[in-house]
C-alpha cells in the first residue's frame, strides 16, 4: 500500500482495515472515524508524510475539504510522492478535488495538468475525471468533456479512434456559432 515508506506492513494493514470500516460509520460518527485515523498517525514519526495524508483523507471523506487541503499540502511538502508515488498521485487528485470544492478550481487545474504527462498508472482516469470537474467549474466544459471522452475511449470495445478524434476536436475547434460574424 505504501511502497518505500518507512512504516511496517502491520501499520499499513491496520490503516487499510480502518478504511475498510469507514462505511460502517454514520455521518454523525465522523469524529470517531477521524479519531481512529489520528491514533494510527500518532504511531508515525512526526515528520512522516503519511500522517497528514491519512488525516487529509479522513477529513475529506467526512465532508471537510477545507480541513483536508492544508494536510494534503503538508503531506506533499514532506515528500509523500517520494515515499509512495501512488499515494503522492492520489494526494494530488484528492487535493485538486478539495480545492475545487472550496472554490479554488484554478489551483486544482494547475496541480493536475502536469499529471496528464506523468508515467501512466491505474489513476490516469481519476486524474482526467478530476481535472475535467475542475475545468467545468471554471466554465471550460469543452476541455473537460474532451478529457473525459479521451479517458472513456480507452475502455470502449469499439470506436476508440473516433472518440479520441472527437475529444481532440472539442479543444481544437471553436464551439458552434463562435467566431462567426454576420457581416
Amino acid at each position: 500500500m505504501c511502497e518505500g515508506a518507512p512504516v511496517d506492513d502491520d501499520w499499513e494493514k491496520r490503516v487499510a482495515a480502518a478504511w475498510d470500516t469507514f462505511g460502517d460509520y454514520a455521518e454523525e460518527d465522523a469524529p470517531a472515524f477521524r479519531a481512529v485515523i489520528d491514533r494510527l498517525v500518532a504511531e508515525l514519526p512526526g515528520d512522516s508524510p503519511l500522517g497528514p495524508f491519512e488525516q487529509a483523507c479522513a477529513w475529506d471523506s467526512t465532508g471537510h475539504s477545507d480541513r483536508a487541503v492544508p494536510l494534503y499540502r503538508q503531506a506533499l511538502e514532506r515528500g509523500l510522492s517520494e515515499a509512495s508515488g501512488y499515494k503522492g498521485r492520489r494526494a494530488k487528485i484528492q487535493l485538486s478535488s478539495s480545492l475545487r470544492n472550496i472554490g479554488r478550481a484554478e489551483e486544482g487545474v494547475a496541480l493536475l495538468t502536469p499529471e496528464l504527462t506523468a508515467p501512466s498508472d491505474e489513476l490516469d482516469d481519476a486524474v482526467r475525471a478530476t481535472l475535467a470537474l475542475c475545468l467545468s467549474s471554471l466554465g471550460r466544459d469543452r476541455e473537460g468533456l474532451a478529457l473525459v471522452l479521451e479517458a472513456l475511449a480507452a475502455h470502449l470495445p469499439r470506436y476508440q479512434r473516433s472518440m479520441a478524434r472527437y475529444a481532440r476536436a472539442l479543444v481544437d475547434e471553436p464551439p458552434a456559432g463562435a467566431g462567426h460574424t454576420d457581416g
